[in-house]
């Protein structure tokens, strides 16, 4: 059985991201697919109003949400689906899932984000390097191109 460890924090990109993995042709073995559920983060402004509990209730309703859009589709052919969120650091996280389940191929479905830097998912993953220069350069240039056109 193929096992595969996908993050995401949004189930429709995520679902983009696998869709060429599903396909029939491709598939020899059912697979154990592990879905880790990376919830946005909340914004320290927010999170100075809103209670721990509150915060907690919107994670679950969020994972709730999430899960329910991939599981049905991952679920499909005889695959296995077990979910969980993300508690700790993700190289962590990815750590203790091979230890309960195996060796296992790793995904990274987390949809970027502008100006954020996201988490490594593996030891051997290098951390994304967008520094505010490469972001002020990119803007440099599209206004370029807009000015040139």
């Amino acid at each position: 059985m193929d096992k595969m460890i996908v993050y995401f924090d949004d189930a429709g990109y995520a679902l983009q991201l696998l869709q060429p993995m599903l396909m029939p042709a491709r598939r020899q073995a059912p697979t154990l697919w592990v879905l880790v559920g990376c919830a946005p983060r909340v914004t320290h402004h927010v999170s100075k109003w809103v209670t721990r509990s509150a915060r907690e209730s919107w994670r679950g309703k969020w994972a709730e949400k999430a899960f329910e859009d991939l599981v049905p589709v991952l679920g499909q052919g005889g695959d296995q689906v077990r979910t969980c969120m993300a508690t700790t650091s993700l190289i962590a996280q990815t750590e203790s899932l091979i230890k309960v389940h195996g060796p296992a191929r790793v995904l990274d479905a987390r949809r970027p984000k502008v100006g954020q830097n996201l988490q490594p998912v593996t030891a051997a993953q290098l951390p994304e390097q967008r520094t505010m220069l490469a972001m002020v350069t990119v803007a440099a240039g599209v206004g370029l191109l807009g000015v040139v056109d």
